[in-house]
């Protein structure tokens, strides 16, 4: 059964990837970011997630790049591409030049969209603290 519909139990071995039951984390890397970025078109599309828009190649994956290399930046920022419910995230080390990050999140969880979009983090912050 795909991903998609029957979403990962919290602390399982998926396919490579780890789930915490909410986010499906997993790392792919080819030999160049355009072989990278097929494996995650692929299992994308294997999984149930072959409706949701993505960049078309990896040129245009490219430009959701953060143009900064400022860590504290690329710590609170998504640094790649963001569509509910996926994420496909360039590494904070950018020596790592053919790996991505695919993050994708359970639509069943009841608070899926204040998650996704970090509200919750973000209204259940002390006053002053910075932001995430």
């Amino acid at each position: 059964m795909a991903l998609r519909e029957e979403f990962p139990a919290a602390g399982s071995d998926y396919m490579g990837g780890e789930s915490d039951g909410y986010e499906y984390r997993t790392i792919f890397a080819g030999s160049n970011l355009g072989a990278t970025y097929e494996m995650v078109r692929q299992f994308l599309k294997e999984e149930g997630y072959s409706e949701v828009p993505i960049p078309r190649n990896a040129e245009e994956l490219k430009l959701f790049r953060l143009p900064t290399r400022n860590k504290q930046i690329l710590l609170f920022e998504d640094n790649g591409y963001v569509h509910n419910p996926i994420k496909i995230l360039f590494p904070i080390d950018r020596r790592k030049k053919t790996t991505l990050i695919l993050c994708l999140y359970n639509e069943n969880d009841p608070q899926h969209l204040l998650k996704f979009h970090r509200v919750l983090e973000r209204v259940s912050r002390p006053e002053g603290e910075a932001e995430r």
